[in-house]
């Protein structure tokens, strides 16, 4: 049984706004690319942007760009984009399908779907050449409820163990079933840090966020993931609000089969580093954060619905999806404004209320994974 606290019940006594190079430091953000983008779970997508044999997307992970693939079993496989005779990127799309081989453009290297160097021309007078010692060097890739997720660490803990604590909530939302309607791509100047820092409270809300605040009452809800990896909890909408819409209407059949509670909250999730989850009832809005540098993220945001919402005059996902991308547009410009402020030399930190909570403990978790502590 999930139990769930109140805001006031988290402990963050003391607890301060980072320092103003957390947001503007070059050193730092290298910092965080080594020991915290190539260190953990990366959410990627979706698992149905590579629907059949030889389907491929191209992350890219900092500055390491990375192919994910479905092999010819109907395998996830994931290999750095990078061919073992010079080092040429192998793809320059960042989607596409391979005709049974993966070819480097340079000097026509092969290698399977499996990442298996399969040919190499030219290479018979080379002594002791063996294209067995030359596959391309793997990535760890797993599924998660549909999603894709990539790590570059060489032994890296298992997805499963990583989001176990999340398969509670989420595991009957009917997640993998569920389909993409649209997708929207947001550049935006400011650090991913105060993105997700901004996602994890709504103290903002009521200046910010005048029509959410009409549908959602912006001190509602409690918390049952507080510490670690993993943030998050529940809102509930309004008393004969149907959905966070722009008519405040459902956009969509429910996505699974939820209880009367449930039909009536949205929840809300960080998963750290660079992925927000968000379920409505009937829809899932999903975030990746791509960090360019200090004070810029590349943001992808997802929008899924029950199959049997979409291509029906019955709902209008649009009304669900419009309502986020006006939200979306507050948030990012908020934060590029706070951005912009913690810039200055005059930014000192500022003491975090009750009420950001959750975004001080995505500190301590960005502090433990740098090695550090507060006011280092």
């Amino acid at each position: 049984m999930t139990t769930f606290v109140k805001r006031s019940e988290i402990d963050i006594r003391g607890a301060k706004t980072l320092p103003r190079e957390y947001y503007t430091s070059p050193e730092i953000f290298a910092e965080e690319r080594e020991r915290i983008f190539y260190r953990r779970w990366n959410c990627i997508g979706r698992e149905d942007q590579i629907p059949a044999t030889g389907d491929y997307v191209v992350a890219m992970i900092g500055k390491e760009s990375i192919i994910v693939v479905r092999d010819q079993g109907g395998a996830v496989r994931a290999f750095y984009n990078v061919c073992r005779h010079r080092g040429t990127r192998l793809c320059e799309e960042t989607h596409g399908r391979f005709s049974g081989t993966i070819l480097c453009p340079y000097h026509s290297w092969a290698y399977g779907l499996d990442g298996r160097l399969v040919g190499a021309p030219s290479t018979q007078d080379i002594v002791g050449f063996n294209k067995a010692d030359y596959p391309l060097h793997r990535v760890a890739v797993e599924t998660w409820e549909g999603f894709l997720f990539v790590n570059l660490a060489p032994h890296p803990e298992p997805l499963s163990e990583v989001l176990a604590g999340l398969d509670s909530r989420v595991g009957h939302y009917n997640l993998p079933a569920l389909k993409v309607h649209r997708q929207i791509v947001y550049e935006v100047a400011a650090n991913w840090k105060l993105i997700v820092q901004n996602y994890s409270e709504c103290y903002h809300c009521s200046p910010v966020h005048p029509a959410l605040a009409k549908l959602t009452p912006p001190t509602s809800g409690e918390n049952d993931l507080f510490e670690g990896a993993l943030l998050g909890g529940y809102m509930v909408l309004n008393e004969g609000t149907g959905s966070m819409s722009m008519t405040g209407r459902a956009c969509g059949l429910p996505v699974a089969d939820l209880d009367a509670e449930e039909m009536v909250r949205v929840y809300y999730y960080s998963i750290f580093p660079n992925m927000l989850l968000s379920l409505h009832p009937d829809y899932v809005m999903f975030h990746t954060l791509w960090p360019v540098d200090a004070g810029r993220t590349r943001i992808v945001c997802g929008f899924l619905f029950h199959p049997d919402s979409l291509g029906t005059s019955d709902y209008n996902p649009d009304d669900g999806v419009d309502f986020w991308d006006m939200t979306n547009r507050q948030d990012w410009h908020i934060c590029e404004l706070s951005q912009l402020g913690v810039e200055s030399r005059a930014y000192t930190p500022g003491p975090y209320s009750q009420r950001e909570c959750l975004s001080a403990q995505f500190d301590r978790e960005v502090l433990q994974a740098l090695g550090r502590e507060a006011g280092d």
